[in-house]
């Protein structure tokens, strides 16, 4: 009961600072001219975005294209086809070269237009700038001729136009610059402030589409907390919600009031041994504890239904994810394992212990995404129930932790086939050395056949060998995979032209309208 009283302050609060921070202060949102859009999602915020429209920072991209104020030279159709956006259409000249041509009609906000060699000079910041691009692209040189840009690479980049799509490739005026953390963009609308509690957009008056937007100003809100979000809806201070508990979900089931939409996403919820944790350097331990997890249960129970159960890095709809051979549930094998690696006494708390010492492992995972949280108590109840006693880091501060290698397993949820090509996942998870392989897992074959993949055109040939890699990552027990997103949008039956996209990026788009 004082956990439910807890729970219920904490939502009257959150909705109380809302109405504060949209509204008047009376309860009801101060009247705004024009039309405005208010939006709340828990996927925003310094943890996650650095509060940021400036794409060649971190991730901060995702919220540059997400909300409109960017937009990339390649995207992706709800099929996760890649397909022509800023760029007309592209030729490979050869092996190392590909060749852009770009749209006669496209201005930034601030009504310049987008030539080629203001691409060049976005690309170029681009890969001086952002951790991820050098790897990912390699070029080393581009030129720029009228409304053409060429891309020279050091080597062969197969998925060269799939990486054009990520986030981080929104073209921005690099002239313009970066003002209080504003880029200027080519989207439907112009982020007019940027703060850690969200954003205020206006109507980009010069956006190049044929569709143009239709709202006057949007108010993106930055809501860490489930059940403020859901009152917050309920209230009316809001007219969309992403990032909703799904517990709270059967509250808008009424069609008189509310729409849902939902797609699933190749976001998944996964965990990273670290091999330089000594016990998890016994295969043995780390094949324990993908035993001792239900994902069935996980999904069915903690998620009420909310995802699908992972077996690799992708989905199983994809050309790329089918026919995997998992770890199955079965905690009887889990404790065999241990068993076998010397952990054969227990302490009175049920922990295993190995010369004494019992089996103990940190899980280092943050709290923006709600089902981390979700997932960490589950492993923590899982791996308990098997000897292993888990303690939990749930921190938005978890870079620092990582930083310092101050973690044995770390969960995050990661969209796997951001590019809809499994090159990209598994060239900066799974790769030795690379920056974003947090578990620093290494094994040379893997590494020949991801180079392999790196230089094969051969779209059937390049499924087979990501598939080939992700059984070897479930052999070697690198990466737990428990689940993929489903993701919903809530938002009142007046909203139009505002749909959940497979690939995660496009939310705010010029279709978003309240007639």
């Amino acid at each position: 009961m004082n956990h439910k009283l807890h729970c219920l302050l904490t939502a009257l609060l959150g909705a109380a600072l809302l109405v504060c921070g949209c509204g008047s202060g009376t309860g009801s949102p101060a009247k705004e001219a024009g039309k405005v859009f208010h939006y709340g999602t828990m996927a925003y915020g310094p943890a996650m975005q650095n509060a940021s429209t400036d794409p060649h920072d971190t991730y901060c991209g995702w919220s540059t294209v997400r909300y409109g104020v960017g937009e990339t030279l390649f995207k992706f159709d709800k099929e996760m086809n890649v397909q022509p956006w800023l760029a007309e259409s592209y030729t490979q000249v050869d092996d190392h070269t590909l060749k852009l041509k770009l749209r006669d009609d496209i201005t930034f906000s601030n009504g310049k237009k987008v030539t080629g060699e203001a691409v060049k000079a976005c690309l170029e910041d681009l890969i001086r700038r952002n951790d991820r691009a050098p790897h990912d692209l390699k070029i080393d040189k581009i030129t720029a001729d009228g409304q053409t840009v060429t891309l020279h690479s050091s080597e062969k980049v197969p998925a060269l136009i799939y990486y054009l799509a990520d986030p981080y490739g929104a073209i921005i005026d690099m002239k313009a610059g970066i003002q209080d953390r504003i880029a200027v963009g080519t989207g439907p609308y112009v982020a007019i402030k940027v703060d850690d509690r969200g954003l205020e957009l206006k109507k980009n008056e010069n956006y190049w589409g044929q569709t143009k937007p239709k709202m006057d100003k949007i108010i993106v809100r930055s809501i860490t907390d489930g059940d403020s979000l859901s009152l917050a809806m309920q209230s009316g201070e809001l007219d969309a919600v992403q990032g909703l508990p799904y517990a709270s979900l059967s509250n808008f089931r009424d069609t008189s009031k509310y729409k849902i939409s939902s797609t699933a996403t190749s976001r998944v919820y996964q965990a990273a041994m670290n091999f330089k944790t000594p016990a998890l350097q016994d295969s043995r331990v780390r094949q324990a504890i993908t035993l001792a997890l239900d994902k069935d249960k996980f999904v069915s129970v903690l998620l009420n239904g909310n995802g699908v159960a992972a077996t690799g890095a992708f989905p199983d709809t994809t050309p790329y994810g089918k026919g995997l051979n998992g770890p199955q549930y079965n905690p009887e094998q889990a404790k065999a394992l241990l068993k076998e690696a010397g952990y054969t006494n227990t302490t009175s708390d049920g922990y295993v212990t190995k010369d004494g010492q019992p089996l103990t492992l940190r899980w280092l995972t943050y709290t923006s995404r709600q089902e981390l949280p979700l997932l960490a108590e589950y492993a923590q109840s899982a791996l308990k129930s098997i000897g292993i006693k888990l303690n939990v880091n749930a921190t938005d501060n978890y870079k620092e932790f990582l930083k310092r290698g101050d973690y044995d397993i770390y969960a995050q949820a990661i969209v796997t086939a951001p590019t809809g090509d499994p090159e990209y996942y598994l060239m900066s998870k799974i790769y030795s050395g690379q920056p974003y392989n947090n578990g620093y897992y290494s094994n040379p074959q893997v590494d020949v056949w991801i180079n392999e993949l790196h230089n094969t055109l051969d779209r059937t040939q390049r499924n087979a060998l990501a598939i080939r890699i992700q059984q070897q990552i479930l052999k070697d027990n690198a990466v737990l995979y428990a689940s993929f997103l489903k993701m919903s949008f809530v938002m009142k039956k007046k909203v139009t032209g505002f749909t959940a996209h497979p690939s995660d990026y496009y939310e705010i788009t010029p279709e978003l309208d309240m007639p």
